[in-house]
Formats: structure tokens, C-alpha cells, sequence
């Protein structure tokens, strides 16, 4: 019953993990803000802070992706996972991740 809970809380994070970081790539967008190389470095590195957080966040979402890669008690959609990270964010793809994980360990 428990996993069911954890489940439940991590498909909520999901769901924030999409919603809130893309209000904001929509407010950047919505002020001119591209994903033209040139731009989306220039502005994701326009600070030390910034720069870091786009640093931890990228390393963390290549982590995630060479775990998923691997996990093949996923089949082919692993990979789903891994265009998620990258295409919707680390914050959604990681908690969906996880549950489906739960999910599996509750049917072995």
C-alpha cells in the first residue's frame, strides 16, 4: 500500500515537474527567448547562477539517460523516457520514471 502512495506522489511531480518549469520557458519565450544555440547558451549562462543550475541540471539529465538506456526492464520505451528528459524536462521525466519502476516492482 505503500508504493501505491509514493506512486501517486511521484506521478504529482510529474505533473509539477511539466507545468511549472514550462510556465516559465513560456513567460522566456514569450519575451523573445529562443532555442537557437547562439541565444539559449547566452541566456542560460547569463549568470554564475544560472550557468550552474543549467550545469547541474545537464549533467543530471545525461546521469538519468544512461541509467534509463540501460534499464531494460523497460523494453523500448526507455527510450521514451530519455526523449522526455531532454524534449519536457529532467522534473518530469525522472518522477515518471520512477513510478513506472514502482509499478514494476509491485507486479514481481
Amino acid at each position: 500500500m505503500k508504493q501505491k502512495h509514493l506512486r501517486g506522489f511521484l506521478f504529482l511531480l510529474a505533473i509539477a515537474g511539466m507545468a511549472v518549469p514550462w510556465y516559465f520557458n513560456l513567460v522566456y519565450f514569450q519575451g523573445g527567448g529562443s532555442v537557437a544555440p547562439d541565444v539559449y547558451w547566452r541566456d542560460a549562462a547569463a549568470n554564475a547562477l544560472t550557468a550552474g543550475i543549467t550545469v547541474d541540471v545537464y549533467l543530471a539529465a545525461v546521469a538519468f539517460s544512461a541509467w534509463v538506456a540501460s534499464d531494460r526492464r523497460l523494453g523500448a520505451w526507455r527510450w521514451a523516457y530519455v526523449a522526455a528528459c531532454f524534449g519536457i524536462g529532467l522534473a518530469f521525466a525522472l518522477p515518471l520514471y520512477l513510478a513506472q519502476r514502482l509499478r514494476g516492482e509491485s507486479a514481481a
